[in-house]
């Protein structure tokens, strides 16, 4: 019986998917449950089991496609044994008579094939590593000798592109001019570049910038790190104390809590935090819900476990949505400041710089010193659509105020 996989629907939101890439070919065996394609939306990359056992008998859509949800990508035939011949059928070979099929079997390759393979292949080579094959001109004999790390020992992209890194071409004197390389932009890369054009297409972009001492935090997660660690299974870090001044800023000023929707204000009645995470192939930003519900202890383990997820790619399209206001750490990246881009549809964005010490003016009673003390910078972007200057300006000063002079002790 013949099955149809349809392009499934990976979130509330999601009307089309496009193929990254089928990690099984026509003709190949398929369990049920087995990854056997790969898809990507807007929203997150998800690996795809197959419902069904059978034999992947035919594709309709080819890597990079996109395909409107619901409709038919593929069919997987039950019946094994009906499925055996219609690879054998696709082959174009010639009619030949009765009496000589079996010693036509018996050869390995027909002589009209031979040039179009232009050499045995020992693997399956999805469409994606052929086409940088053939952009890079690497023959199929030099990628059978590159080692895979894809489902059993398949080569997969990202071993391709790791093995041009390493390989090492002496350039010859004869070519000593150098011309530019082409390549098409990776579908996540494209999805930001969109979503980041967007955004400073609707959003009037304005940052403010402020120090913050982290010292006593900084004391603090030091003197913490080896208790909180086996109390918990993983360190402590300035994050959690961030989004706790956050949320109490936000508390403070909802305006920066609010979306624009045409001429109206969307007020929104939870503070949902989306917290950008570097991954390989670019940038996520998974959603923690309803911070103001949690406390510090909360925090932490759902900003480890949503981190974490990410990375691992096993986060849902749905904790992708619904954010309300966004973080961005790029001083994890020993970053100083930076301007960051709102994340649409939100109003506000606060990016954090890297903690580094340096001597500081410290204002006493007795008069001033100088001391060495831990500095951040923190940098709020925000709509001036709705967000005027002064807002903003007390907003991030309200998340200075809330770093520096926080209970510590009452945290746990």
């Amino acid at each position: 019986m013949l099955v149809d996989i349809i392009m499934p629907k990976m979130g509330e939101s999601i009307t089309e998917g496009t193929i990254i890439e089928w990690r099984k070919k026509i003709g190949d065996n398929v369990e049920k449950d087995e990854i056997f394609l790969e898809i990507g939306t807007d929203k997150v990359d998800s690996e795809i089991p197959a419902s069904v056992s059978g034999i992947l008998v035919e594709i309709l859509a080819e890597p990079n496609d996109v395909v409107d949800v619901g409709k038919v990508i593929g069919r997987i035939n039950t019946d094994t044994k009906a499925a055996i011949e219609i690879p054998v059928q696709d082959r174009n070979e010639p009619i030949v008579p009765t009496e000589t099929e079996a010693s036509q079997m018996e050869k390995p390759v027909r002589k009209s094939t031979e040039k179009k393979l232009t050499g045995k292949r020992k693997s399956f080579f999805t469409p994606v590593v052929m086409k940088i094959a053939q952009e890079k001109n690497i023959p199929i004999a030099e990628l059978d000798t590159i080692q895979g790390t894809g489902r059993g020992g398949r080569v997969t992209k990202k071993d391709l592109l790791a093995y041009l890194d390493d390989r090492s071409e002496p350039v010859p004197s004869s070519k000593l001019s150098m011309s530019d390389n082409i390549e098409e932009m990776e579908y996540m890369r494209k999805k930001i570049a969109n979503h980041m054009r967007s955004s400073l297409d609707t959003a009037a972009h304005v940052h403010v910038m402020t120090e913050v001492d982290m010292t006593t935090i900084v004391d603090y997660v030091t003197a913490k790190e080896e208790s909180f660690s086996s109390g918990e299974g993983f360190s402590l870090t300035y994050t959690p104390f961030i989004v706790t001044a956050v949320v109490k800023a936000i508390q403070r000023f909802p305006l920066m809590n609010c979306s624009l929707e045409g001429g109206n204000i969307v007020h929104k009645k939870n503070i949902n935090i989306g917290m950008a995470v570097s991954i390989e192939d670019g940038l996520m930003v998974p959603v923690i819900e309803k911070c103001e519900e949690a406390n510090f202890l909360g925090l932490c383990r759902r900003v480890r476990d949503i981190t974490v997820r990410t990375r691992d790619k096993k986060l849902s399209p749905d904790e992708l949505q619904g954010s309300t206001f966004s973080i961005s750490n790029f001083g994890v990246f020993n970053v100083t400041m930076g301007t960051p881009i709102i994340n649409q549809p939100n109003v506000g964005i606060l990016g954090v710089g890297a903690i580094k010490k340096r001597p500081i003016v410290i204002e006493t009673e007795a008069g001033d010193t100088i001391g060495i003390r831990s500095m951040m910078i923190l940098t709020l972007g925000f709509d001036h659509q709705l967000i005027d200057g002064a807002g903003g300006s007390q907003f991030i000063d309200t998340v200075r105020k809330e770093l520096e002079t926080m209970n510590l002790e009452r945290l746990f």
